[in-house]
């Protein structure tokens, strides 16, 4: 995004100034207390938290390939190229909070690190320190750095299934790269979802100004805890129109637990099929609520199915906070992990009771992840066979994966001379490749092997 700044000459900005301000006396200056009393300010609480934001700078190429068209192929010969790569520069700026001074860790959005070669975190004290990438989740938009540096400050936390809309809230983060800024507000709603921002979205909204650079930065009560880090606004005119999203910090707080113990988000599954109770919905059941996650379908063998849930079932509440919507619910499961025993609050015929459930583990398929397992799978959905491999279910016309010759019910069984049994393996081998990536394919009973260029 791009901004306008409009510069004065020197003498215009000259004498601009010595017309529009009055020098007045020291006996004329904004009191600090009235009556004994100290005027109400940020600034003590901004003093202590506003070291623990910093700036992230980032720099990389984008490379795009597109395939030669078949009318400009004899150019280049029967062994010419059959595509044109693209390599494009790009620089990047946004915020990040650091969150363990001792082991220097800092969260920030997945979207201000991602495809990134060098990532540069900029202290609040005026340090510049080389950061390197732990790991991230781009479904929710998180991403967690590492960086070496002493003296650090490390933010407060807060429960954020406590924040109430109406709560004052700080943000502070690095917009437009004009160095740290903060602006304030209140929290105008809570659980937002549905927006289409994010693949998992259960928002904490404000009207305190966010722009373009605030991304990855601190959002704060008036104790200078942190709520939420910052990634979206909503901006039809292209800037702040007092309507921006931040994570919930508990919803952080899972994610990075998880990145730091697995490098990567082990996500959570309950199994199961729904959508939003509404008032037609609810009308038709005889309930008097219109909040809540309805069950359509139950998956065989889910963990869904194993605590005793049941389609028609309304889920209203995760861990006796309540919800809203399917999303709110399905962006809490997920950030959970697998392996978590999560109880959950239902409605059944008229009757209300609680069920407790261990998550199972979304490893049946990374459909949406494809792209971030290696560049040229994207395009492809992939799932894990039920006997070995990962069966190609879909692959879309034009992609990077339909470019490498993949096609729809490929099973990818190895890499190279490594055999390959499911998802989470090969993930393992392509986030280290040696040398040149091969896929090892079975097609229609036969074997193959495609070069991941």
């Amino acid at each position: 995004m791009k901004t306008k700044l409009t510069l004065l000459s020197a003498a215009l900005l000259t004498a601009t100034l010595s017309s529009a301000f009055i020098p007045v006396s020291a006996s004329a200056a904004i009191p600090q207390s009235v009556n004994g009393q100290m005027l109400p300010s940020l600034a003590p609480m901004l003093e202590k938290t506003t070291p623990a934001v910093v700036s992230v700078a980032v720099s990389g190429t984008h490379v795009s390939k597109q395939r030669i068209p078949d009318v400009f192929r004899h150019f280049f010969g029967p062994n010419g190229p059959q595509e044109q790569t693209q390599e494009r520069p790009f620089r990047g700026l946004g915020s990040g909070v650091i969150i363990d001074a001792e082991k220097g860790y800092i969260v920030t959005n997945n979207h201000v690190i991602n495809g990134a070669d060098d990532i540069q975190i900029g202290l609040f004290d005026g340090r510049e320190v080389k950061a390197k990438l732990i790991g991230a989740d781009p479904e929710s938009d998180i991403a967690l750095l590492q960086i070496e540096a002493k003296n650090l400050t490390a933010i407060k936390q807060t429960d954020s299934e406590e924040i109430r809309v109406g709560d004052f809230a700080v943000a502070i983060g690095n917009p437009f790269g004009l160095g740290q800024t903060v602006t304030s507000g209140i929290v105008s709603a809570l659980g937002r979802s549905g927006l289409g921002i994010e693949q998992l979205e259960n928002f904490i909204q404000t009207d305190a100004a966010i722009n373009s650079g605030n991304s990855g930065g601190a959002l704060v009560n008036l104790n200078g805890e942190l709520m939420g880090i910052n990634t979206a606004i909503v901006a039809p005119s292209g800037g702040n129109v007092g309507i921006g999203f931040a994570i919930p910090a508990n919803m952080v707080n899972n994610l990075v637990a998880q990145i730091i113990e697995h490098g990567e988000v082990k996500r959570g599954v309950l199994g199961i099929s729904g959508r939003d109770l509404d008032r037609e919905l609810a009308k038709g059941f005889g309930l008097d609520t219109q909040h809540g996650g309805f069950i359509n379908e139950v998956m065989p063998g889910s963990a869904a199915e194993k605590a005793g849930l049941k389609a028609g079932d309304i889920i209203t509440s995760v861990n006796g906070k309540k919800i809203k919507t399917f999303q709110e619910l399905r962006a809490k499961v997920a950030t959970l992990g697998a392996g978590a025993k999560v109880d959950l609050g239902i409605m059944r015929d008229s009757g209300s009771k609680n069920i407790t459930v261990v998550l199972g583990e979304a490893d049946a398929s990374m459909n949406s992840e494809a792209g971030a397992i290696h560049p040229m799978l994207q395009g492809a959905n992939l799932e894990n066979s039920k006997q070995s491999g990962i069966v190609i279910t879909d692959v879309a016309q034009g992609s990077p994966a339909a470019m490498n010759g993949l096609k729809k019910g490929d099973v990818i069984v190895g890499i190279n001379r490594d055999r390959i049994t499911n998802l989470k393996n090969l993930k393992a081998h392509l986030n280290d490749p040696k040398g040149t990536v091969a896929l090892k394919i079975l097609r229609n009973g036969s074997l193959l092997y495609l070069i991941l260029r």
